[in-house]
Order: structure tokens, then C-alpha cells, then sequence
């Protein structure tokens, strides 16, 4: 079977399409980065590498540092599909990250995207 279009983009190709969403919605590139880094276990500085280095979505989530354990808890609809029953693992992290970057467009607080409590 062949591989998925998606897979062999670039991250950074898609990174500013994250930005421009959030941003409408008077979110912040820096509430991006941090749902990112949350989901994948990157650094800035190894996000922001990833980025120079135009590393495609395959190598993105092969190389993050420590993958979420909480992110199989984002549940809900992307591109008419439930996150929660997407059988390939790639493509669920890639719909992953795009969920939690709609939540971010939709007003949602940051605790509550990266699915932690608030602070007392």
C-alpha cells in the first residue's frame, strides 16, 4: 500500500497553516509550539530544528523524544473522522496534533487542551 501523501510532507510546510488558524482566533504561535512540544516531547530548540530542516510528518512523530502518553484521551471529529478510531498510528498522531490545534482556534483554555488540571 502506498504511503499517504501527508506523510511525506514537510512539518514546516503545514507549521504556519497552524499559526495562521490560531492567530485568527487571537491565539498565539507560542500556545502552538507548547501543544506541540506537549504532544511530541521536543525541546523549542529541537521543534524549531525540525522546522530549519524541513523534516517530513513520518520523521516528526518517529523521532519525538516522548509521545504523550495522555494524548490517546483527545477524542472528537477531524476531517469527519473520529480521532479516537483512526486504525493507522501515524495518521492518528498527525489528526492528533490537528485536533488539539482546532480546540486551540475554538477558545479552548490551554488546560484543558493539554488535558491537564488547573492550576489551584
Amino acid at each position: 500500500m502506498a504511503k499517504h501523501r501527508i506523510y511525506t510532507m514537510s512539518f514546516s510546510s503545514v507549521y504556519p497553516h497552524y499559526i495562521t488558524k490560531a492567530e485568527k482566533k487571537d491565539r498565539t504561535k507560542e500556545e502552538v509550539d507548547e501543544i506541540i512540544r506537549w504532544l511530541t516531547g521536543y525541546s523549542q530548540d529541537e521543534l524549531e530544528a525540525h522546522l530549519e530542516k524541513q523534516t517530513d510528518f513520518e520523521t516528526f512523530f518517529a523521532e519525538a523524544p516522548k509521545l504523550n502518553p495522555s494524548r490517546s484521551l483527545i477524542k472528537g471529529v477531524i476531517c469527519g473522522v473520529r480521532v479516537e478510531e483512526i486504525e493507522e498510528p501515524l495518521m492518528q498522531e498527525i489528526r492528533y496534533m490537528d485536533k488539539l490545534i482546532d480546540e486551540l482556534a475554538k477558545g479552548k483554555k490551554m488546560e484543558k487542551i493539554l488535558l491537564t488540571p488547573a492550576p489551584l
